[in-house]
């Protein structure tokens, strides 16, 4: 069967009744909004401590160390807490991810991006009210860094969580690697805030680029956020589906765990 085929054949769109308004699906988008609101408070946070303790340092290179430290770890917490629930996505770029390879309907994912960008959204509300009133930090482009720069930071980055995910998480054949998932997942986002963090914020999670967005009201490029993720992760997905999982059978839809 042609590999085209293969991807098509495993995308589920689901049913109302079973992927939206059953209670282990409103379950699941409880446990995705609680893991995103933990991550994005601890992430934007961090961002928002260092700036009040430096004068807006948080591109200096202690800023990317306190930042690149907070999402690993605020990650890794987000994906343990909720991987038996909902299956930890904590991204709405993995959520489509998955969705591509067959691991998520169509509706179960856009309940999944709901409950995602809620959390964020309420996180930052959170922060803002914490801190008498502190503005939040909307993901922005450095000096002499372009849309299409970023863009393709975003790319190449998600690429590579959503390809961890896959060979951690999501491949019938992980076996004992899948109890390091959520570690892996929060190093690569830790590793990558390293590697992008100085030159455009290195997001690879549209939720968390959304809610400072929402809440500081600054759009600015907030495209490249939501584009170069979801491509990423979509392509990380595709490869990953089409080369290193064994298609001789028919793989069920995973109920709730990774």
């Amino acid at each position: 069967m042609p590999p085209r085929i293969l991807i098509v054949e495993r995308i589920v769109i689901g049913r109302v009744q079973d992927d939206v308004t059953h209670p282990n699906a409103l379950k699941a988008a409880l446990a995705e909004f609680i893991s995103v609101l933990i991550f994005v408070f601890a992430g934007e946070g961090c961002t928002m401590s260092f700036n009040k303790l430096t004068d807006n340092g948080k591109n200096t290179p202690a800023g990317i160390i306190a930042a690149s430290l907070a999402h690993g770890f605020g990650l890794f917490v987000g994906v343990s807490v909720s991987a038996n629930i909902s299956g930890g996505h904590v991204n709405p770029a993995v959520t489509f991810g998955a969705f591509l390879g067959g691991h998520i309907s169509l509706l179960r994912g856009l309940l999944y991006w709901v409950a995602q960008l809620l959390g964020s959204t309420v996180a930052c509300l959170l922060l803002k009210f914490c801190t008498h009133g502190m503005t939040t930090s909307a993901f922005s482009l450095s000096s002499g860094v372009s849309v299409w720069n970023a863009f393709v930071f975003e790319i190449v980055m998600t690429f590579g969580l959503v390809y961890t995910v896959y060979a951690t998480a999501l491949d019938p054949k992980k076996g004992n690697v899948g109890i390091i998932a959520p570690l892996a997942i929060g190093l690569t986002v830790g590793a990558n805030v390293f590697a992008g963090g100085a030159f455009e914020g290195a997001s690879m999670n549209p939720s968390v680029s959304f809610g400072p967005a929402l809440v500081s009201w600054d759009w600015t490029n907030h495209w490249v956020y939501w584009a170069g993720p979801l491509i990423g992760g979509g392509i990380a997905a595709i490869v990953y589906s089409l080369f290193f999982i064994d298609h001789d059978t028919h793989e069920p839809l995973p109920s709730v765990e990774f």
